[in-house]
């Protein structure tokens, strides 16, 4: 940590390894394994954009499917299952204000969930494999046509207008 206050930079992994863990108090560091793996993950997922990537994704295979069609997801970590049970959770919900007494045509959920929740892999699974443990099983089927309903896009991430006139590319 004195070098790297001195102003010389983290220029190998075993270096930010070392480094991330004098931050963490000794109690935190005697459970839970190497406290950098977390800072590892974290930096792949910001490098490589899984989670816009994730955001942009989940709408278009939602909107790919036919009506009895079905999307299945699994998710490795708890960002990418928020991702994913968010957008799942608005297809089963009605667009319709909650207090109205019926559901106007056009407004109804256009998902059905087949999961109701995350599934996990059960005991034995997580026995054979240790890595199941994290996993998280969605699924869904779409009930309506995408014509009639589609996904919405993550504001963020709405697909971009065709350009117009003589300027096409």
């Amino acid at each position: 940590m004195r070098r790297r206050n001195a102003g010389h930079p983290v220029t190998t992994t075993a270096e930010l390894t070392e480094l991330v863990r004098q931050a963490i108090p000794a109690a935190a560091r005697r459970r839970g394994g190497n406290p950098a793996k977390r800072t590892f993950q974290a930096l792949r997922i910001a490098v490589n954009g899984e989670l816009d990537l994730l955001e942009r994704a989940v709408p278009r295979a939602l909107n790919a499917l036919r009506v009895g069609g079905r999307l299945v997801v699994e998710s490795y970590q708890s960002l990418e299952d928020r991702i994913v049970k968010q957008a799942l959770a608005a297809g089963t919900s009605s667009a319709a204000p909650a207090d109205l007494p019926f559901v106007p045509e056009g407004l109804e959920p256009y998902l059905e969930l087949v999961t109701h929740g995350a599934e996990q892999a059960d005991a034995a699974e997580r026995d054979a494999n240790p890595r199941s443990a994290s996993v998280r099983l969605r699924a869904a089927t779409r009930i309506r046509p995408a014509a009639e309903a589609p996904a919405p896009y993550h504001a963020n991430y709405a697909p971009a207008a065709k350009p117009r006139g003589r300027n096409r590319r």
